[in-house]
Order: structure tokens, then C-alpha cells, then sequence
């Protein structure tokens, strides 16, 4: 047992130089934090391990988080004036959005009212209760507008976990997935969840890596996250490609 706990290694210690391109540090706007004070805690946690660098994703969600660019716009703003004359002030702080597959989706899609990881990329997510019903033309929808989904969280679905195969075939329409790094702990989400994400990077089918963060208090149990080396030596690449499609 002894030698088995002592091959682990701490997954913060990795992480140096990441874009994190998926977190609710943005303060007031949905479910993350809820004050600047948040946010500059959040941040400054973050980069005592080393990452610096953020594309802040709050929920566009209807009837929920009816947040809209000039919402995001407007917090970010707030948070980067706040962030002036701070040792924060070398911090890189982007902003896009992370968008629910609803009945309101496609009409913000289409009259250009969502927000991108950059110019190719769009961070979407679905219910954790049930399948989008008009997730498979809505995928189509935003390949006609020149971006590529990119799926959220995909092994926090736990409707696809007694079908598997369901992901192989997301991949095969060009979906991209983006794991959350609190996945590979069990005590983040749940056993299920972290055996999903192992066997999602085991199969090569993540493409990039988020911290999903929400407050302080996740922050500080991603940094107790151990993994062993085989699991190091699968999230490693992705992690590298995270930074180089995203910096």
C-alpha cells in the first residue's frame, strides 16, 4: 500500500502553463464565483501552480443564465479593472462562454450572439439529466458556422455510461471532448465519473482539459489530486495540446 501511494504524484504539480479553458471565475453571472473577491482568490490560487492564463466561461443557459455577450463582456471588464495595480495584473484573462444545447441555442447561434474558445472552437454542454433533443442538429448548426463543438465535461453524462459507444460515434462527427480535471478524482464527482474520464483518455478520445472550477473551496481539492504515472502519461499530451491550440 505504502508503494502505491508513493508512485502517485500530485496532478497540480503538471499543470504549470496551462490554459484553462474552462472555469466560472467571472464574478456575479451564473454559479461560480459571486463576487470580484472570489474571483481574485480563484485567480490567485490558481497561479500559486502555476496557471496564468484563462478563457473565463460563465453558463449561457436559458431561463437560467440568460447571460449574453455584453453580460460577460461587462463582468469581465469589472474583474480585469479590479485586477489593475495587483500582482494579478500579468495575468491573462480571455473570456467566451459555456453554452447549453437548449431550446434557445440555436436561434443565439445563428444571430451571432455566442462566444468562442477562439475562432474555430465552442465549448458546449448538455443536461446532466438527459440527452439534448436537438443536440445532433445543433452540432450540425454550429460546423455550418465554422466552429467545432467542444463537449464539456463528456464523462460527467452518466446517461452515456452504459453506452459507450455513444462517444465513439460524438467523435466520429468531429465533436471535440474536454475533460474536467476534478473527474479524475473520485471524490470530485463520483467513482462512475472518474472511471469514465480514466477510460476516456485510455481511448484516446480527449482532446483538451478544463478545471471546471466553480469557487476556492473545488480549487483547493483539485490540488489534493493524486494520479499514477499511467494516467500522468496519457493527460500529459493533452494538456500540452490544450496550451498550444488555446495560448
Amino acid at each position: 500500500m505504502v508503494e502505491i501511494f508513493l508512485k502517485k504524484k500530485f496532478l497540480v504539480d503538471n499543470l504549470f502553463g496551462l490554459v484553462d479553458i474552462h472555469n466560472h471565475i467571472l464574478p456575479g453571472i451564473d454559479d461560480g464565483a459571486k463576487t470580484v473577491e472570489d474571483s481574485l482568490d480563484m485567480i490567485r490560487g490558481f497561479s500559486q501552480i502555476g496557471v496564468t492564463h484563462f478563457i473565463c466561461t460563465p453558463h449561457i443557459m436559458h431561463h437560467h443564465y440568460d447571460n449574453t455577450p455584453g453580460t460577460i463582456r461587462g463582468a469581465h471588464e469589472l474583474l480585469l479593472e479590479s485586477m489593475e495595480n495587483t500582482e494579478l495584473s500579468e495575468i491573462k484573462l480571455d473570456f467566451a462562454a459555456e453554452h447549453m444545447i437548449d431550446d434557445n441555442f440555436e436561434a443565439i447561434l445563428e444571430k451571432g450572439e455566442v462566444l468562442g474558445l477562439n475562432r474555430q472552437h465552442l465549448l458546449i454542454e448538455m443536461s446532466y439529466l438527459q440527452p439534448a433533443f436537438n443536440f445532433d442538429l445543433a452540432v450540425e448548426k454550429i460546423f455550418s458556422n465554422n466552429y467545432f463543438p467542444v463537449l464539456a465535461h463528456p464523462e460527467r453524462y452518466m446517461y452515456f455510461h452504459q453506452k459507450y459507444g455513444k462517444y465513439a460515434k460524438m467523435k466520429a462527427k468531429g465533436i471535440k471532448f474536454q475533460l474536467n480535471l476534478m473527474s479524475l478524482s473520485a471524490d470530485s464527482y463520483g467513482s462512475g465519473v472518474q472511471k469514465v474520464a480514466q477510460k476516456l483518455l485510455q481511448d484516446d478520445l480527449v482532446d483538451f482539459v478544463g478545471s471546471d472550477i466553480h469557487n476556492v473551496q473545488q480549487l483547493e481539492r483539485m490540488k489534493e489530486i493524486k494520479l499514477n504515472n499511467g494516467v500522468l502519461n496519457r493527460l500529459m499530451p493533452i494538456i500540452e495540446h490544450t496550451i498550444e491550440t488555446f495560448y
